[in-house]
């Protein structure tokens, strides 16, 4: 039961992370093919990160077929949305990227909680350490290959409070399952800190200290 729970969010949070990969790979003018593999990338490149650091192989993406088909499929629904009315999606670029960012959103928010329950699943739930720092590797590390992949300056490095977001909600849902909180309302507090905190930040503008130049 509690294998299929985390399945049934993960893939959730897989077409949320699909599709912000495909809008960015659309607007960066890459074929149908580049939109597909920057799809399944920003999807899955976090969580083939934190496999390999949890010494899971092969990687769940690998397994685990469903994953990697359901990223195809939602990448390739954006791509095709965009391609019947492609002057619509481009004169709609700034809403769009709105959507993209609670997409985004809604999937940082999903695997910050997932993560820290493959991590105390595989028996590292004594290593708080371990159990947060992967919920921000495993939603940040697809985005910041997308971004490189696409030539940017990964976002997650410059704007907005985004690796903080994961770190918060990850650390309420290993907090509350340690102390025996129940584990359906754990998830719905951990996602739904890192969603808020992403969506404020962009709302208002939020962002960490830096030089300014």
């Amino acid at each position: 039961m509690e294998s299929s729970i985390v399945s049934v969010v993960e893939i959730i949070g897989i077409i949320a992370f699909a599709v912000s990969g495909a809008a960015v790979a659309i607007d960066t003018g890459l074929d149908v093919f580049g939109i597909a593999f920057i799809g399944v990338i920003t999807a899955l490149g976090g969580g083939v990160i934190r496999d390999i650091i949890l010494g899971i192989f092969p990687p769940i993406m690998f397994t685990y077929k469903i994953y990697t088909v359901t990223a195809v499929i939602a990448s390739l629904v954006v791509f095709f949305i965009a391609y019947m009315d492609k002057n619509l999606f481009y004169k709609n670029i700034d809403r769009i990227d709105a959507i993209v960012n609670v997409f985004d959103a809604v999937g940082i928010g999903l695997f910050a909680v997932t993560a820290v329950q493959r991590c105390i699943q595989h028996g590292y739930g004594d290593n708080a350490f371990l159990c947060i720092f992967m919920a921000m590797t495993t939603c940040i590390g697809g985005s910041i290959m997308r971004d490189l992949l696409c030539q940017k300056l990964p976002a997650v490095l410059r704007k907005r409070i985004y690796a903080l977001a994961t770190l918060a909600g990850g650390a309420t849902y290993y907090y509350m399952f340690i102390f025996g909180m129940d584990r359906e309302l754990s998830m719905i507090a951990g996602a739904g800190i890192t969603i808020s905190i992403r969506l404020l930040a962009t709302k208002y503008k939020w962002n960490m200290p830096r030089i300014e130049k």
